[in-house]
């Protein structure tokens, strides 16, 4: 372990979470504990300094180095609609934490600072950011969107992540091997193995005899039943089901290690990856050279999207990679999932991850007794607190949350409330259950207009759902990840039914990511006397792509068999809704959009969307132009 000296002192953020009329929430890490730190927040040019008990801390030592805190303040009326706030987190003699953050600030700006708008006029959207993906990092692009609306009314509202911000499931060689050092660095927390091949953390292997090797080395199996319509037959499967598993994070220290190196460029500057590394078969040598390379040009977008995450207000909600593929995905995986006790234990490490980096932020108070529980079992851990806090995690239902805004934004948890099957255990369960769902259409009552959060579309590419579904029929259902709100009777009548609501509102926004491709669908229901308008919105990913062969054929097959006008609608159910798909750039067939970016939605008083568009990363744009004959206006 090196000298704390050696490192930062802020290893990673500020990082804006959530920020309303009455609080004001930030996240960062640093090398050491702060000594009486001072919260400075400047609105209308009128200083107010918090300090404990006003400042709530919530500190969380995660190494011997490393110590998160989510500083918060509530108060009635903190923030003003429509004014700026500065701020800066100050210590010992009145001095900045931030001081030696290179390129924190905008130019002519001597702190961080953002605009509260509740009233959302504007808002930058996206999922699915892999870091070595040969593609361009969409946060950067999201940055310099940030960068050229700073002085005018355009600043958008608020960033929404809505899923695989991380992928635990699917780690590059070099990240990996940049991994093991930030754990070492930073001393971060050892844990011991139930029933694996390993007993602690400290066995874990980065040798070159060891990368890409994890999936068939170290990840466990089950033997359950596989089901391919009216036959069943018995075999071992791979629990963790990615096709790209062969370094699948393990330990929670790996996790915390990660999340630290895709949100900040600190880290990358104390560690040494290797261009080559002898020991590789010729076929991984290749892969790692890959991989380093597209690492290379992630890591000097790091300063960008630091400063885009101290700018603007970011909120997230967890899909299957942010823990593993396939995620809950069926019963039959659940049960094979979490009666394992090393799985169970990889599943509930990064849930814990999630909650630390991500789930606190969103809402602090939701989320305060695991913020306590957190704390007391990172200040002192032991196995038998380790398994506590998993337990925890693992059956709290209070992932999901809303803003108050306007309109609303009511964000979905689709992964952890899953409706089973009851026709067969291995069939997909629906993303949410009956509760849940009524939980979600009382949050809807009454509400003229309304934003919703799903990380999977509600209203997909038909087509695509098609073949998940014939898949599922001959038991391949996680070979296709074949899950979707249709995939499920029960989920999708009960959703589909609140759309017609009479009490439900008139303006829905759809934001989704999760299947790696963008598009746009104007959705109305064909009954006249139901006016709800509903759009179904989708950027994905922020850096990750679909197949770029396969998807023009899913574009052009979908628009044969499910056009607007096909009666092959009506044997769906979705038959009662008519879908429309937005044009990308006024094209005249295309409907889907593979590249890389940042979702941005503009919208009217009324809620409704007057633009939507995909800033990419290769700094070109793609807006969603409404169908020919929008027929609700």
């Amino acid at each position: 372990m090196i000298e704390s000296t050696e490192l930062p002192l802020v290893i990673a953020g500020p990082m804006l979470r959530k920020c309303d009329s009455e609080n004001f929430t930030l996240w960062l890490i640093t090398r050491e504990p702060l000594v009486n730190p001072q919260l400075q927040l400047i609105v209308n040019e009128q200083v107010r300094l918090f300090s404990e008990p006003e400042l709530q801390l919530n500190h969380i030592p995660l190494g011997a180095h490393a110590h998160q805190y989510l500083l918060q303040v509530h108060q009635p009326n903190l923030l003003l609609a429509g004014t700026q706030v500065k701020y800066q987190l100050l210590e010992k003699q009145g001095e900045s934490v931030f001081t030696s953050i290179d390129k924190l600030v905008y130019p002519e700006h001597s702190s961080p600072h953002f605009v509260h708008k509740p009233n959302i006029k504007q808002l930058l959207h996206g999922s699915c950011r892999n870091p070595h993906h040969p593609s361009g990092d969409g946060l950067v692009r999201a940055e310099q969107q940030l960068a050229a609306s700073l002085n005018t009314d355009n600043q958008p509202s608020l960033l929404m992540l809505s899923g695989d911000q991380v992928y635990i499931d699917d780690i590059a060689g070099p990240m990996l091997w940049a991994i093991a050092q930030v754990v070492e660095k930073l001393g971060l927390i050892e844990e011991t193995f139930p029933k694996a091949p390993i007993t602690s953390s400290r066995e874990l292997c980065y040798r070159a005899s060891s990368l890409y090797q994890r999936d068939s080395q170290l990840l466990p199996q089950a033997e359950y039943l596989t089901e391919l319509h009216l036959f069943k037959w018995r075999r071992k499967h791979e629990i963790f089901t990615s096709r790209l598993s062969h370094n699948h994070l393990v330990s929670l220290g790996e996790m915390i290690a990660y999340y630290l190196l895709i949100w900040s460029p600190e880290l990358w500057k104390c560690i040494e990856v290797p261009q080559q590394l002898e020991g590789l078969s010729p076929k991984h040598q290749a892969q790692w050279q890959k991989e380093w390379r597209a690492l290379q040009t992630f890591q000097h977008g790091l300063t960008s999207v630091r400063r885009l995450l101290a700018h603007i207000p970011t909120y997230m909600i967890f899909d299957d990679h942010d823990v593993t593929d396939d995620w809950n995905l069926s019963a039959r995986w659940e049960q094979a999932a979490y009666e394992h006790p090393f799985s169970k234990q990889i599943i509930g490490n990064a849930l814990v991850a999630y909650a630390l980096f991500q789930g606190l932020g969103n809402a602090p108070e939701k989320l305060a007794s695991i913020q306590k529980q957190l704390s007391s079992f990172f200040t002192k851990p032991t196995p038998e607190t380790h398994q506590n806090i998993i337990q925890t995690v693992l059956r709290f239902e209070g992932w999901h949350y809303e803003l108050a805004t306007s309109p609303k934004v009511i964000v979905l948890d689709t992964r952890t409330r899953r409706w089973r099957s009851e026709n067969s255990l291995a069939k997909p369960s629906g993303l949410m259950d009956w509760e849940a769902l009524m939980e979600f259409q009382d949050q809807l009552i009454d509400q003229e207009k309304v934003i919703i959060v799903s990380a999977a579309p509600i209203f997909g590419v038909k087509l695509i759902e098609a073949i998940q579904r014939m898949a599922t029929f001959c038991g391949l259902s996680l070979l296709v990840d074949a899950e979707n709100w249709m995939a499920h009777r029960g989920a999708a009548m009960c959703l589909l039914n609140m759309f017609a609501h009479r009490r439900t509102p008139k303006e829905f926004v759809i934001l989704s990511g999760d299947v790696h491709y963008s598009f746009a669908y104007d959705v109305k229901h064909r009954c006249d006397h139901f006016d709800a308008h509903i759009y179904q919105i989708c950027s994905s990913g922020i850096k990750n792509q679909f197949p770029e062969k396969l998807l023009p054929v899913f574009d052009k097959l979908n628009g044969w068999l499910y056009g607007h006008y096909s009666p092959l609608n009506w044997f769906t159910k979705r038959k009662r809704m008519s879908l429309r798909g937005r044009r990308p750039n006024g094209h005249r067939s295309k409907r889907l959009v593979n590249n890389s970016g940042i979702g941005l939605v503009t919208l009217n008083e009324n809620g409704a969307p007057n633009k939507i568009a995909v800033l990419h990363s290769d700094d070109s744009i793609t807006e969603f132009k409404p169908p020919r004959d929008t027929y609700w206006d």
